[in-house]
């Protein structure tokens, strides 16, 4: 029994999905949130939230992430990052588990990747679970009615989390397994009731897809000045870096908090909402994303509550680190409403260096800026990924290898040439710790790193004088107004010299070590600008 507004001659009959039993076609947040709750999914929490929990995949799970072998896909993805499957496999798992669903309840959401009208993408999303029907709802861009009558998708996700797999069978790793089909334009998901796979599957279509058309896909938050889009920021970074908590600057307007495009006509979100972390969330620090906490449909994943007044708690990280909210934009006070911006002004790297050796703030060259975007150094933060415990050090090429479909080379050259034709100021922000190493150290003071930002998004930063760090080559400011001139110095803060030199020593190893795999595609000038 179908109930909803759709297309009525692309219904999920007409995509060869029969046999199923109630099929909801988009409906709204109350109403999924209802259908959630009267399923057992999850609770009702203060002012109308929703309160879930997903089991024992709290985050990604980036080795079960498969792409199919096809005529088009063999010589254009990095297969080295992304593991393959057979066409057959493939085959035989969509077929199992669309026997799986027979006689379920599912809820389809049709729904944009994108916020130019010139380049989104249109996906249908079919769930099992309807709060991630939710969840979906509030990542993505919604049609307006009206456009649903038409709706036609480019692409088909199916997400079944009480599917499991079998690798023998289905030539994948476990029973959880992400599948993406470029010649079916299919996504499947099953084994996993963690809504994040949902977001960043499109993330991974749209990385794949939009470099064709000249367009930068970037793992990243936006923001500009208010009422001046032309001056525009962007914040590369991994989870747990701040890319959502300093794009969320009330002095300026909001893009995005996490995946945009860089098009000949300048900034574009891939979302219609934010999924931010919430542990530890501060009302004080972080107001705007505080209050979307109890705020009506925000969806609030894996966070401890009381279960009598359902009082969350931020600090309890016992179901996972990797506590959070999704919530629509339009839930922060000083979001875009059409979500575009111009070309970016400042483009900020940001890197948790869990080594406590990177200063706060550091200028780049170009050369030295695709140098750092082909490096991807960061921690990773516990929670993140299943079986990270604490921060853990490492490369992720393009400040987001897991959603990098193509060699790196291909985003690293799109960067640069967009660089190169629009002048943007490149920065590497570092969020990590000083004072120390993870353990000894302390957490960079997010006052700090926002009042660099603030002078380096409003130009006097350049105006100051600079040092060229004698380890990584780049230009560190002196002074800052607001920022303890010792902090921009790490060397300086930390008791023991010889102990920061030997650290400084190895990470500069480990960038070199990394670096290596990318010299033969890599132009001269990027290469005098590694380090080591």
């Amino acid at each position: 029994m179908d109930q909803g507004q759709v297309n009525p001659q692309m219904k999920l009959e007409d995509q060869g999905i029969k046999g199923l039993g109630y099929v909801y076609y988009n409906l709204s947040e109350a109403a999924l949130q209802e259908a959630a709750i009267a399923a057992g999914e999850g609770v009702e929490g203060q002012g109308g939230t929703f309160l879930v929990t997903t089991g024992k995949h709290t985050g990604r799970s980036p080795k079960d992430k498969f792409v199919v072998v096809t005529p088009e896909t063999k010589n254009t993805i990095w297969w080295e990052n992304n593991p393959p499957m057979d066409p057959a496999a493939f085959d035989t798992l969509h077929a199992d588990m669309l026997a799986h669903m027979q006689g379920g309840t599912y809820h389809v959401q049709d729904l944009f990747g994108g916020a130019d009208p010139a380049h989104r993408l249109d996906v249908r999303v079919v769930t099992e679970l309807a709060w991630h029907g939710l969840f979906i709802r509030h990542l993505l861009r919604r049609p307006e009615a009206s456009e649903l009558d038409t709706f036609a998708p480019d692409w088909t996700i199916i997400n079944c989390p009480s599917f499991k797999a079998d690798p023998a069978k289905h030539g994948c790793r476990s029973d959880t397994v992400i599948a993406l089909n470029f010649a079916k334009k299919l996504i499947l998901i099953g084994g996993t009731e963690y809504a994040g796979e949902n977001k960043k599957s499109v993330f991974t279509l749209l990385n794949y897809l939009l470099p064709e058309k000249g367009i930068m896909p970037m793992h990243c938050s936006a923001n500009h000045a208010p009422g001046n889009p032309v001056d525009t920021a962007v914040f590369f970074g991994l989870s747990g870096t701040g890319k959502t908590t300093l794009s969320a600057d009330p002095s300026r307007t909001l893009i995005g908090d996490d995946e945009h495009g860089w098009s000949d006509r300048g900034t574009f979100n891939f979302e219609g909402g934010c999924y931010a972390k919430t542990i530890g969330l501060d009302p004080k620090a972080e107001p705007e994303i505080y209050a979307t906490c109890s705020m009506p449909h925000t969806v609030i994943e894996n966070m401890v509550f009381d279960p009598e007044t359902k009082e969350l708690d931020f600090e309890d990280d016992s179901l996972t680190a990797n506590m959070r909210c999704a919530y629509p934009l339009n839930y922060i006070s000083n979001a875009s409403e059409s979500a575009l911006g111009g070309h970016p002004k400042n483009i900020i790297m940001l890197t948790c260096d869990a080594f406590g050796v990177l200063p706060p703030i550091s200028r780049l060259t170009p050369a030295q800026a695709m140098y750092h975007f082909l490096s991807g150094f960061t921690s990773k933060v516990a929670g993140t990924e299943r079986g990270v415990t604490e921060p853990e050090p490492t490369f992720s090429t393009c400040f987001g290898a897991p959603f990098m479909p193509r060699r790196p080379e291909v985003y690293g050259n799109l960067l640069r040439k967009k660089i190169a034709s629009h002048g943007a100021t490149c920065w590497l922000v570092n969020t990590g710790w000083t004072g120390g190493a993870y353990g000894t150290g302390s957490r960079m003071p997010i006052k700090a790193t926002r009042a660099l930002l603030a002078a380096a998004l409003d130009g006097t930063l350049v105006e100051n004088q600079f040092r060229k760090d004698p380890n990584f080559g780049f230009e560190v400011p002196v002074t800052c107004d607001g920022v303890d001139d010792q902090l921009l110095n790490p060397r300086d803060t930390w008791a023991d010299k010889d102990a920061y030199d030997a650290q400084a020593a190895k990470l500069v190893e480990m960038f070199s070590n990394n670096f290596e795999k990318y010299v033969p595609f890599i132009d001269a000038d990027v290469k005098a600008a590694a380090i080591g």
